[in-house]
């Protein structure tokens, strides 16, 4: 396999991997333990769990950008 193919299908992989980890992450947090949803009214654990869920999506995104800037100026 020739290295940039392959280094792109690492690529995919990776980015397909972190974006699967975190959505069980949060997944997890907020179903499981019952932050995602409100009793009547949002508790702390709530205001916890939803700034957790945008600041971990906020570093996903920086992630995602830094691995694939740069990727679109190969030319073939």
């Amino acid at each position: 396999m020739e290295p940039e193919v392959r280094e792109f299908l690492v690529k995919i992989v990776q980015s397909l991997s972190m974006g699967l980890v975190w959505l069980l992450v949060n997944m997890s947090i907020g179903i499981y333990y019952g932050f995602a949803f409100f009793e009547g009214h949002p508790t702390t654990g709530n205001y916890f769990y939803y700034f957790g869920f945008l600041l971990s999506l906020t570093l996903l995104i920086w992630y995602l950008k830094k691995k694939w800037k740069g990727w679109e100026d190969i030319n073939y």
